[in-house]
């Protein structure tokens, strides 16, 4: 028999290519089932539905300002999504996480974290956000109409019945409401911007219900910026020399009337809100002032004048005393 000098060394290098073998094919299962785990995962959190379809259609609303934190909880919650991080991650792989638009996405069957996502992010709204305006003065009878007007579930009645200690504490402002906002959640937003933009007020003494009474008058009597606190400061004077304030605004609160509609009769109205019967402010607010007229009424200005009085284009002219303010009627008020 021959021999062989490779013999040895063959039959050495076969076994450790063997385990080599062996270890590739174990390392390549694992690694198979790991990324079919991974991939169940995946299909599972990302790309299937969510299977229940009890609480469907199913509604996210999404208000001005919400964080995408927010948002991810109330999805979670309301059962549109399995998982706030999967719906997270999608907003972000989106670009949606900076650019959410308010509304109302509205879901009739479950869809995929993907499917939500892509929603949110395009801005593909079912209910959408409206701008309303409420002007500085407005009464709550106005604001009602102002309301029904724009949102569907609106409900005027409720609102002046839940309001009927407020006039003068909802605060006029622009607001982003959904068209499908509650009568509650309306009342729950004016009242708390009021709260927040008089929260740290330094009240010069008065309390919050004097300077909003005030305030209330002034929105009505002036007629601009610029004689907002003069007319503010000749008030202020009027309560200290315990003078009447004989002002016209309060009869449109009680009696619906401009001041260029009043009659005498008018004047002697029996009302607490009758500024020239009772001295003293009225026992509430005519309207709900702006932050413009609440400032005057913190920061009047004092001045020599006592009387004041505005012509038809809305010009104001003041007066020191009684018979000044009589020549300004004859020549103003023709």
């Amino acid at each position: 028999m021959a021999y062989d000098p490779y013999a040895n060394l063959n039959t050495l290098s076969s076994r450790p290519r063997s385990h080599v073998g062996r270890f590739v094919l174990m390392f390549l299962g694992v690694l198979l089932a790991g990324a079919s785990i991974v991939a169940a995962a995946g299909y599972f959190m990302f790309i299937s539905a969510p299977s229940s379809i009890s609480n469907y259609p199913a509604s996210l609303p999404v208000s001005t300002g919400d964080s995408l934190e927010k948002i991810s909880i109330e999805a979670e919650s309301l059962g549109i999504v399995r998982s706030k991080a999967a719906f997270q991650t999608m907003m972000f792989l989106l670009g949606g996480d900076t650019k959410i638009q308010a509304g109302t996405y509205v879901f009739d069957t479950p869809v995929s974290v993907v499917d939500v996502a892509l929603k949110v992010a395009r801005g593909d709204r079912d209910i959408t956000s409206l701008k309303i305006t409420i002007p500085e003065g407005y009464t709550r009878q106005e604001m009602a109409s102002l309301f029904s007007s724009k949102l569907k579930k609106f409900d005027s009645t409720l609102f002046l019945s839940s309001t009927k200690d407020k006039e003068g504490y909802l605060f006029p402002e622009t607001y982003f409401f959904l068209e499908d906002t509650t009568t509650a959640q309306v009342v729950e937003a004016l009242t708390s911007q009021f709260e927040k933009e008089t929260k740290n007020m330094d009240l010069k003494g008065k309390s919050l219900r004097e300077i909003i009474i005030m305030a209330s008058i002034i929105e009505k009597e002036a007629k601009g910026d610029d004689d907002r606190k003069i007319i503010s400061g000749i008030l202020w004077k009027r309560l200290s020399m315990n003078m009447a304030l004989q002002v016209d605004a309060t009869f449109k609160y009680i009696l619906g009337k401009e001041s260029s509609e009043l009659t005498v009769s008018d004047l002697k109205t029996d009302s607490p809100y009758n500024t020239y019967t009772h001295r003293g402010l009225p026992p509430g607010p005519i309207s709900n002032p702006g932050i413009e007229s609440i400032m005057a009424a913190l920061e009047p200005t004092t001045s020599s004048y006592l009387y004041y009085l505005h012509d038809g284009k809305g010009n104001v002219y003041f007066a020191k005393n009684f018979e000044e303010h009589k020549q300004n009627k004859a020549k103003y008020l023709k």
